[in-house]
């Protein structure tokens, strides 16, 4: 008995029509067309996402994008302070990202609200709105520098007697700005300290008990 298999009946170009491309021995069936393409993309898409730039361009390096960064030294509460800032840093920043004193509140960040007023060199500042390296060798005082040990600043304790303050955030600035307008000499009327401490917003709205308790320590230090 012959174990040969049978020849197939069915011609090459069965299924199609006489003259196709399909009909002729040497044209590839639609499957192995669709499978050649599907790989073929594959190869080119791997191409295009691990290989090189097709412009050629070299990596940049990272350390040509750094930002420029300078050497700052400051005063801040009496405590000589040396750090290594990025040239765009706030004075804000500054004080509560690489000092840690996290008293002067970030409140809109555009001057507008007063909550991260400071005294540079015994003047009242937005801290949000001024750059660190600009203030290499000034004198800072914040919130945290105006007591004395455990006695309190004047104001400070007027804020606490006038119940001056409702949620707190916007305190450590209007203090600031208060100690300000003090050494200043804008405390000759109520309505002159709501003048010159008009840049210093409370949302609470205790105006009127922090107008008493700067024209308290005011009078006190007369």
């Amino acid at each position: 008995m012959s174990i040969e298999p049978p020849e197939s009946t069915v011609s090459p170009s069965a299924g199609f029509p006489e003259g196709s491309p399909e009909g002729s021995a040497s044209a590839p069936s639609r499957r192995t067309f669709i499978a050649t393409t599907a790989v073929g993309g594959a190869v080119v898409a791997g191409g295009l996402i691990g290989g090189p730039s097709v412009l050629g361009a070299e990596p940049v390096d990272a350390a040509a994008q750094a930002p420029p960064s300078s050497l700052v030294s400051v005063t801040v509460n009496g405590e000589r302070r040396t750090v290594t800032v990025d040239n765009r840093t706030s004075l804000l920043d500054l004080l509560r990202e690489h000092l840690g004193l996290t008293g002067s509140k970030k409140g809109c960040n555009a001057g507008a609200c007063g909550a991260c007023t400071v005294l540079v060199d015994g003047h009242r500042v937005n801290s949000c709105l001024t750059l660190a390296v600009r203030l290499d060798g000034a004198e800072v005082t914040t919130i945290e520098g105006l007591a004395k040990g455990e006695r309190l600043h004047p104001l400070q304790q007027a804020f606490i007697d006038q119940d001056a303050f409702q949620c707190g955030f916007c305190t450590s600035g209007q203090i600031m700005s208060g100690v300000g307008c003090i050494d200043e000499g804008h405390t000759g009327s109520p309505e002159e300290i709501r003048e010159f401490m008009s840049g210093n917003i409370c949302r609470c709205g205790c105006y009127v008990k922090i107008v008493r308790a700067v024209e308290q320590t005011a009078a006190r230090g007369k």
